[in-house]
């Protein structure tokens, strides 16, 4: 009797019962799409920010600590601050290996024009493909750590002969200068040397004859790269007299933002306890992945660069923030409409459940009959909200990210909870009405 009484009423008043599942539907459509992206959107933020360089530097730890203590540059202590080209690959053998994202290392030289100008020029990897020790092919460099650069023509080749493979399953550049050396030139230094994209430029190799620095392209990344030349790291190489020597080594990370263990970490990992250590070293945040690049490396002193890695931690904070206000605002707007609409059902049902009590019929014994009503309705706009969420969170993650917003599985519980929450607090004033209605004065028409 219960279940036909409600599927009586759900077919009666049919109009009213679809706009209350409507309502549930925009408002779960609207707060599973958030909350699916909220689930997601740390990686896609860090993918975002890792667009715009890396947040790990690492160097020799001579070098650090002659910089450090001394302020004495690399460039003053010769190859004693100093890595192995070899030892890179091992940066894709820690245990956060596949947060790499991208890596290039770096050597600082000079060469000499044949006009007799002396020109900083920067060695480093721009397209560079090694075999890993697992015998998967990674492909990085500049191309990859660097994609803000605007270059006005082109990228030039690695150009990079096969070498000798080490341990670490990577190819030593090619420490040779060529007859034709492809270059790029940075928009200030372009502008000094008057050159363009196109341009060449004849130089003087280490033996003492000329060589020809072919400009594929002029590049504008801000800063001290806009007063460099860009070369193959190989070419530096052999400039600087230091073949399979590289100074430093920028490496862009997908990191978790830091919290207090992060911190006290990154202040001496010696002070965590075994268990704080564990799971410190078993998330991805900066400081983790840098230590373990330092065990990795031998010799190397691998620092984060902080201003990055806090502004990850902040914007993604605020953008979690973001989320969950318009879930809850969603909510709160589903609960408002499904309570007005319900209590305009009771309105204009009073007689009926007056006539009900009248016959017999107990608080509680109608309230649920109500619940089941305003419920089975739920349920309806909660499965279309569900599916409706779903592409509500594919189109956001393809507009704003480019990329596809993962289905989380775990989002389905919470949604259910949520969409229960707002039916209940929906039908409190419906609730409250049911419990002051005299079967006696309805039923008179008072």
């Amino acid at each position: 009797m219960f279940w036909q009484m409600v599927r009586g009423a759900l077919l009666r008043q049919r109009g009213r019962f679809a706009l209350i599942a409507l309502t549930v539907a925009l408002g779960v459509a609207l707060a599973s799409a958030m909350l699916d992206v909220l689930f997601d959107v740390g990686d896609k933020v860090n993918q975002e920010l890792k667009a715009y360089g890396a947040n790990i530097t690492v160097t020799s730890k001579n070098a650090s600590v002659l910089q450090d203590v001394y302020g004495i540059e690399n460039a003053q202590v010769g190859g004693a601050g100093l890595m192995e080209e070899s030892d890179l690959g091992k940066i894709k053998t820690i245990f956060w290996t596949n947060n790499i994202v991208a890596f290039a290392p770096e050597l600082t030289g000079r060469v000499t024009l044949a006009s007799g100008e002396t020109v900083p020029v920067l060695g480093t990897w721009f397209s560079h493909t090694m075999v890993l020790p697992t015998g998967d092919s990674f492909t990085t460099g500049a191309q990859e750590l660097k994609s803000w650069w605007q270059i006005d023509g082109t990228w030039p080749a690695d150009g990079d002969a096969a070498g000798e493979v080490t341990d670490a399953g990577i190819a030593a550049s090619d420490a040779t200068v060529h007859e034709d050396e492809d270059v790029l030139v940075g928009t200030k230094l372009a502008a000094a040397l008057g050159v363009a994209a196109g341009d060449t430029l004849d130089y003087t190799r280490p033996d003492g004859t000329k060589g020809r620095l072919h400009v594929t392209g002029i590049v504008t990344a801000g800063g001290e790269t806009d007063e460099l030349m860009i070369a193959r790291l190989g070419f530096v190489q052999a400039l600087d007299g230091l073949p399979g020597k590289v100074e430093k080594i920028e490496v862009s990370a997908v990191t978790t933002p830091e919290n207090d263990l992060a911190r006290k970490a990154a202040a001496n990992p010696d002070r965590l306890s075994q268990k704080e250590r564990e799971i410190w070293y078993c998330t991805a945040y900066v400081s983790s992945i840098a230590f373990q690049i330092e065990e990795a490396i031998p010799g190397a002193a691998a620092q984060p660069v902080r201003q990055i890695a806090e502004s990850e931690g902040k914007i993604l904070a605020k953008t979690e923030l973001l989320m969950l206000l318009i879930t809850v605002l969603s909510l709160l707007s589903a609960a408002l409409g499904v309570s007005n609409l319900v209590s305009a059902n009771i309105m204009e049902r009073s007689r009926e459940f007056g006539l009900m009590k009248a016959l017999g019929a107990t608080n509680v014994s109608v309230i649920l009959m109500v619940l089941a009503e305003i419920f089975a309705a739920g349920l309806v706009g909660g499965v279309v909200g569900w599916g409706g969420g779903l592409v509500l969170a594919r189109v956001i993650g393809e507009t704003v990210f480019g990329a596809s917003i993962a289905v989380n599985l775990a989002v389905l519980p919470l949604v259910a909870v949520l969409m229960s929450l707002v039916l209940l607090v929906g039908s409190l004033p419906a609730i409250r009405m049911l419990l002051a209605l005299e079967p006696a004065s309805v039923l008179h028409g008072r």
